[in-house]
């Protein structure tokens, strides 16, 4: 049976840059922070993720957590 072993997260900030004049559709733009602690919890990384759009130009789309892990045997 294969066991899960994480090893690294990256958080990923959706910003609303504007709007499509055309269609209506939200310009989204994407900053990334790499090298987050697989070990956080998902409410400690909403919370800074909520703390660093805060200081953010643009207003927050939408808050992404990519989870990276080993399969082993």
């Amino acid at each position: 049976m294969a066991t899960r072993v994480p090893y690294n997260s990256r958080l990923s900030l959706v910003l609303q840059t504007g709007t499509d004049p055309n269609t209506g559709a939200p310009i989204l733009k994407t900053k990334s922070y790499s090298n987050v602690k697989s070990s956080a919890t998902d409410n400690d990384v909403f919370d800074v993720a909520n703390a660093i759009a805060n200081l953010q130009k643009h207003t927050l789309y939408e808050i992404q957590r990519t989870d990276k892990a080993k399969l082993t045997t």
